[in-house]
């Protein structure tokens, strides 16, 4: 693994209403790392993917990045827990909306679409429109769009919480093959075990509201597939996370 690409200093988040987020969050992510942030509902992992996001300021605390500079937004793609997709207009255009708002629209956009669609298997459905697609479907459309500027960091937010299982291992092996091809960072927001193990080189476990970091456990297994999931190795993995997730889960303030 390469040097680091953003760290947490301090990290803390008080809402307006006096509600306490997070506080005191250090961690690093490094380049092309795959890391999960793992916790209960409530505990503030998605306030700090935001914070990452630029898309909300920390209370106190700072993130630093490697080059001494925020990476800007053509650099980082969110994907939400919801597709978020325009349903009046074509699967096409909701992916090249990211280029269409940086004012980067070019002669270059269609191939930079096409690109971005044959990465989620989804070349024959760029003229559909979002209605005509399952769940799965849906988010790998977001997927995308997230793709289609070509950023460093990608930010997930529990993209597959509300699919099915059968199509959330799917979308789960499709991500982790993606991440390898395109040798980006991902940040992944999850608060579940099994797909934090399967999907992560490393899992950062959360307490309950303010959110802290508990732990940090390393999954070092270099291939995954389906029989990696019926492993006894991934059961070890499953058992050893479970059991710091329920210690991060009583943990005094």
């Amino acid at each position: 693994m390469s040097h680091f690409l953003v760290a947490s200093q301090q990290i803390g988040k008080t809402f307006a209403n006096r509600v306490v987020a997070l506080e005191g969050i250090d961690f690093s992510v490094s380049q092309g790392e795959f890391l999960s942030i793992l916790g209960p509902s409530g505990c503030g992992k998605s306030t700090m993917l935001r914070i990452i996001a630029g898309l909300t300021e920390p209370t106190s605390g700072a993130l630093n990045w490697a080059n001494g500079k925020p990476a800007s937004a053509r650099h980082i793609g969110f994907v939400f827990q919801e597709p978020t997709l325009m349903p009046w207009t074509t699967v096409a255009n909701n992916v090249s909306l990211p280029l269409r708002l940086a004012g980067s629209e070019t002669r270059a956009t269609a191939q930079r679409v096409d690109e971005a669609l044959a990465r989620v298997g989804l070349s024959e459905f760029r003229n559909v429109y979002p209605r005509e697609l399952s769940g799965g479907m849906k988010m790998r459309v977001s997927i995308a769009r997230a793709l289609v500027t070509e950023p460093k960091l990608l930010l997930m937010d529990e993209p597959f919480a509300a699919l099915d299982e059968i199509t959330r291992f799917k979308l789960n092996n499709d991500l982790r093959a993606l991440w390898r091809s395109l040798g980006m960072t991902i940040v992944f927001v999850t608060h579940s075990v099994f797909e934090s193990v399967f999907l992560s080189n490393r899992i950062v476990l959360m307490t309950p509201r303010p959110g802290r970091v508990f732990c940090e456990v390393t999954i070092d297994v270099a291939e995954r597939d389906d029989s990696f999931r019926t492993s006894a190795e991934y059961a070890g993995y499953c058992r050893q996370v479970s059991e710091a997730l329920g210690a991060a889960m009583t943990a005094e303030s």
